[in-house]
């Protein structure tokens, strides 16, 4: 004989048939039915309010819409978000409450919802999270601690002419120091590093990417243009090589950037400069910043108390240091040889002194250069610098 299927609702219409009978008590027919006691009461409640329907399944939807935007502050959004199609629903918020701090503003996820439905966001791409490793550099604190420079990728107007944005930012504020299309090289950087010194100070320490024109192959990494920046007392924070997430906070603005200036480019290098001075203003004093508590940089950028100073002085060397001056070739004459030390640091002095081992390490400022051994009278060079790595087996020994 075939076992007897049943339904749910036959369950309970029969569960139901034998609470009336009143021959079990409700604890043993909620523990036969497989069902909570709760469960068993809340279903013989629903039969006596209502025995014809008590039993079908309603709706679980909610009986009012409190998400529901209202008309006119959906619009509002909408509008918002058409003028600034690169923010998100917490930048929109954070303006539209300035604007207008009376309203009830809708949650950040409904605002998000609205604009999926509007057809004015994208899904995002995921991307694969990145390992945590220990903070190399220093801890910035307050403004001008870390300025973090780089050179925006390279692209073409409509003219088809070359772009190359330089870009400064404050690293604490996010304070958008400089956006300039110059030449990336010694000669086109220069001088806009010196307008922004002179603008607002020096800062602690200076983060680039290690290619020219910050950085080079050379010894200590040092470039003509870094070795300008260690005479004004400038840390220097080359990042590791294919490691730009080291500088992830200039590269989100790089991003940024490009959404809001060069999709598409401009019909020109003029125009398109045009569009990075506009950008700079609004980045600066409009956009609301999530790590800023939505408030735009400005309001928690001022200028560096260091100023730039009207002569730069030589580095200074302990009296155990013997000094010497290094020739146009990049060379030195130590100990009746010619030593190369690098063309950046040419006309500039370097400080030698001599290790227990009776070799000679080089240094320029605070920075070890590399080691003159006795034996060869060459300069065994050290890599540069890179707050966080693993110490090289190269180390200057002890003096």
């Amino acid at each position: 004989m075939p076992w007897k299927e049943t339904c749910t609702m036959d369950e309970r219409l029969q569960f139901i048939a034998e609470c009336l009978t009143k021959e079990e008590p409700m604890s043993a027919l909620c523990e036969a039915y497989g069902i909570s006691r709760k469960t068993g009461y809340k279903w013989l409640a629903r039969h006596q309010a209502d025995p014809a329907g008590g039993l079908s399944d309603r709706s679980r939807a909610p009986h009012s819409c409190g998400w529901r935007l209202d008309e006119a502050i959906a619009a509002r959004v909408v509008a918002l978000r058409r003028r600034r199609p690169h923010w998100g629903p917490r930048k929109l918020l954070a303006i539209l409450a300035r604007e207008d701090p009376e309203v009830a503003w809708p949650a950040a996820s409904t605002v998000g919802e609205l604009l999926r439905r509007e057809g004015l966001s994208a899904p995002r791409r995921r991307r694969r999270s990145a390992l945590t490793r220990q903070a190399p550099f220093l801890d910035v604190a307050g403004a001008n601690d870390v300025w973090c420079a780089d050179f925006k990728g390279w692209f073409r107007t409509a003219d088809g002419r070359r772009c190359d944005p330089l870009t400064i930012s404050d690293a604490h504020s996010r304070y958008l120091l400089e956006c300039r299309i110059v030449a990336p090289t010694r000669e086109g950087v220069r001088p806009r590093f010196e307008r922004a010194f002179r603008s607002f100070g020096l800062p602690l320490a200076i983060r680039t990417d290690n290619g020219p024109p910050f950085a080079s192959t050379g010894a200590g990494g040092l470039s003509r243009l870094s070795v300008e920046w260690v005479k004004l007392g400038i840390k220097l924070e080359p990042i590791e090589p294919g490691e730009p997430q080291q500088n992830g906070r200039h590269e989100r603005m790089h991003r940024t950037l490009k959404e809001d200036t060069a999709d598409p480019p401009a019909t020109s290098p003029q125009q398109q400069q045009a569009r990075f001075d506009r950008f700079r203003r609004r980045y600066n004093h409009e956009r609301p910043h999530q790590a800023l508590d939505q408030q735009p940089p400005a309001q928690h950028y001022t200028p560096s108390p260091r100023p730039y100073p009207k002569q730069i002085a030589e580095p200074w060397y302990d009296p155990d240091h013997a000094v010497r001056r290094v020739r146009p070739t990049g060379e030195i004459k130590w100990g009746g040889e010619f030593v190369f030390i690098g063309e950046a640091l040419a006309g500039e002095p370097v400080g030698i002194t001599e290790t227990e081992s009776g070799d000679w390490i080089v240094r320029f400022a605070s920075i070890d250069l590399g080691l003159i051994e006795r034996r060869t009278k060459k300069l065994r060079r050290f890599t540069a610098p890179r707050p966080g790595r693993r110490e090289a087996p190269e180390k200057p020994p002890k003096l």
